[in-house]
C-alpha cells in the first residue's frame, strides 16, 4: 500500500494525533493506524459509517464518531484530575491521548464486511478481540509499555488487572460514551 496515502488517511481520521506532544509517541501512534489500516479490509472510508459497536442493534454512530468522542472525553477528564488532584495523583496527557487513540485500533482487524457492506465479526476476531490485536500492533510500531497497557486494559478484559491511572480514565470514557447506547432508558 502507498505510505504517504495510509499517512494522510491516518491525519484525516485523527486530528487529535496533534494532542501528543512527544513527536516519537504521535510518530509511533500514526504509524500503529497505518499498520491497522494496511492489514484491515477496512477503509479509512469506512470508518467513517460503520457502527462503532456490534452489540447495539441499529447503532448509527459510526466507528470514527465513538473514538474521537473518546479521546476528547479522555483529554478533559484528564486534565480536570490534574486541575484537582495535581501532584497526588499525576496523569500522562501524551499517555492518556495515545492510549484513547489506539484503545480500538485492534478492531480494525477483529471487524470484516459481509456481503452487504454490513460491518461483522470476522474470524480472526472470533479469536483475538480488539484488545489483544490492538496490543499486538502498537507492540509491532514500538509503542511504549504505558500505552500498550490501555489498550489491553481498557475493555472488559481490563477488569483483571491493576490499570494505571491514564487506563482508568481511558477505559472509563469508552464506556461512558458506549453504554448509554446499549442499555438506554426510554421514558
Amino acid at each position: 500500500m502507498d505510505q504517504n496515502k495510509l499517512r494522510e488517511d491516518v491525519k484525516t481520521l485523527w486530528p487529535e494525533l496533534e494532542w501528543i506532544q512527544n513527536e516519537d509517541l504521535r510518530e509511533k501512534t500514526t504509524r500503529t493506524w497505518m499498520l491497522a489500516l494496511e492489514k484491515s479490509v477496512l477503509t479509512a472510508n469506512d470508518l467513517q459509517t460503520i457502527p462503532f459497536t456490534l452489540l447495539v442493534a441499529n447503532c448509527k454512530v459510526s466507528f470514527m464518531a465513538h473514538k474521537r468522542a473518546v479521546v476528547h472525553v479522555a483529554l478533559e477528564s484528564a486534565k480536570k484530575m490534574i486541575e484537582f488532584f495535581g501532584e497526588e495523583l499525576p496523569v500522562n496527557i501524551d499517555v492518556t491521548v495515545a492510549g484513547a487513540i489506539l484503545a480500538d485500533v485492534g478492531k480494525l482487524l477483529e471487524y470484516e464486511l459481509d456481503e452487504k457492506g454490513n460491518s461483522i465479526q470476522g474470524a480472526y476476531g472470533k479469536y483475538l478481540r480488539h484488545p489483544f490485536s490492538g496490543v499486538s500492533l502498537a507492540e509491532q510500531c514500538n509503542v511504549p509499555a504505558e500505552v500498550c497497557h490501555i489498550i489491553a486494559a481498557h475493555a472488559g478484559e481490563g477488569d483483571h488487572v491493576k490499570r494505571s491511572t491514564e487506563a482508568y480514565i481511558v477505559h472509563h470514557a469508552d464506556f461512558m460514551t458506549f453504554l448509554p447506547f446499549k442499555s438506554r432508558l426510554i421514558l
